[in-house]
């Protein structure tokens, strides 16, 4: 097992590594000026040069990256271009929103995908699975910004049920969590889509073991047997992509964000990037990254210690 999670590691900070030089590169290419955004057209351009070199921008781009890699590493990112307060506070009071939106669309995941699943898998080849995984695809292929745009316009502007936007702070809980709903059903949605076909596909498999037959031989109904022997089996591969899924509806926030105008994590690398205060879309960006990467590693570790075949080399 030592040997497993020593390649594990290396490989998480060959990753890492690899995913900070892209996100530094990608960013860095971006069009424009951030000393020329910030003092506006019609600055002279020693007031542009002064401010780049106090914003550390006239250095070469490998002294950039290294120097902003090893704040990132020991939690100090700098300072935001624009707001000029410490990147990883801006972070942190974002991440406020971001983590209970994510963590309230985690649980609509699978408050949709668990009775969704379990249903086509009960009837496979009937109608009711035919129905339930039509529904789930046309989740997947929804685009999550119009579905979340088409809930504002009814529930929201015509029957008046939930806010259509903005964020009245956590000082109102009720008023909080209501203004979240609707963002977090949008984000749910195509997750929850993802997670219903894994479910059955992972039920379907498991309902041909030979102790699911023996079951039924003993007088198990389908249904029991599925609920009572099979959903245990299957939940395997649906927890590991649940767990990559909270990633991906954290990431997937930034869009939904701009939708319903919550200042969020979304938010923020959105109007940084618009702002060019590039010292902040690269360290939020490479958050988000970091969050997929350490999904994956803890997955496989747990994979490893539940099965001790991965552990063995190839």
């Amino acid at each position: 097992m030592g040997r497993y999670l020593l390649t594990r590691s290396l490989i998480l900070f060959a990753s890492l590594l690899a995913a900070s030089l892209v996100v530094f590169l990608a960013i860095e290419v971006v069009p424009g000026d951030p000393a020329r955004t910030m003092l506006g057209m019609n600055a002279t351009p020693e007031t542009v040069a002064a401010l780049n070199a106090q914003l550390g921008l006239n250095m070469p781009g490998w002294q950039r990256y290294l120097h902003w890699i090893a704040g990132f590493a020991t939690g100090d990112m700098g300072m935001s271009y624009t707001y000029r307060v410490p990147v990883a506070g801006l972070i942190a009071e974002r991440l406020q929103l971001s983590l209970p939106l994510t963590a309230i669309a985690l649980v609509l995941t699978t408050a949709i995908a668990l009775p969704a699943g379990l249903i086509a898998a009960a009837g496979r080849g009937r109608a009711t699975d035919t129905a339930v995984m039509g529904i789930a695809q046309i989740g997947i292929a929804v685009p999550n910004f119009w579905f979340a745009m088409i809930l504002v316009l009814v529930l929201a502007l015509k029957l008046h049920l939930f806010p259509a936007g903005g964020f009245p702070g956590w000082s109102h809980p009720a008023a909080a969590f209501q203004a979240l709903v609707l963002p977090a059903v949008a984000l749910a949605l195509p997750q929850g889509a993802i997670l219903a076909r894994v479910l059955r596909s992972a039920l379907i498999e498991t309902m041909g073991q030979d102790y699911i037959r023996t079951a039924r031989a003993r007088g198990r109904s389908r249904a029991g047997a599925l609920v009572a022997h099979a959903l245990r089996n299957a939940l395997i591969p649906v927890l590991t992509i649940l767990g990559m899924q909270f990633a991906v509806l954290l990431a997937g926030a930034i869009v939904i964000e701009n939708v319903f105008a919550l200042p969020g994590l979304g938010r923020l690398i959105f109007q940084a990037l618009s702002q060019r205060d590039l010292i902040v879309v690269e360290s939020a960006v490479m958050l988000l990254v970091v969050a997929v990467i350490a999904v994956s590693f803890v997955t496989d570790i747990a994979y490893a210690l539940v099965d001790p075949r991965l552990r063995r080399p190839a």
